[in-house]
């Protein structure tokens, strides 16, 4: 099984002076305005790290969820932050560290299993694999 969903960005102007706006193909999030001012200067809109951020604590959740399933264990709640460092060395900025912060009330577990639960989602959360991902690239230049 193979399943797609896209989102998409639009950019105009210079990395400084410039702006742009985020959409997905669901429509959650719909021309939600980022640029230089919302990544760096804690301007209103959103940036690629809390959209990766975003990202990574429902998949993890999600996860997390299947793998009490998997144990005969339901949450009444789970909730998780992701913080995504964004670091600037020698070569440019790099994403440096997500650190995954978790909460989850869960009847009937002991905090053995939910260790155990949490570390494997963890481990085998799809965006937490991402970045182990090949990144294929089409490129295309309009005249």
């Amino acid at each position: 099984m193979s399943i797609e969903k896209k989102g998409s960005a639009e950019w105009q102007g210079s990395l400084k002076q410039g702006k742009g706006t985020v959409s997905t193909e669901s429509g959650a999030l719909k021309q939600i305005p980022y640029g230089f001012n919302t990544r760096f200067e804690g301007q209103a809109g959103t940036n690629p790290e809390e959209l990766i951020g975003a990202a990574h604590a429902s998949c993890y959740s999600m996860a997390l969820s299947m793998i009490l399933g998997e144990a005969d264990l339901e949450a009444e709640s789970i909730k998780t932050e992701a913080t995504v460092t964004l670091k600037e060395d020698d070569g440019g900025f790099t994403i440096s560290a997500i650190h995954l912060d978790t909460t989850a009330r869960i009847p009937g577990a002991d905090q053995a299993k939910f260790d155990e639960a949490a570390n494997k989602a963890k481990e085998g959360c799809p965006v937490s694999k991402l970045f182990k991902a090949e990144i294929t690239l089409d490129a295309k230049l309009e005249s």
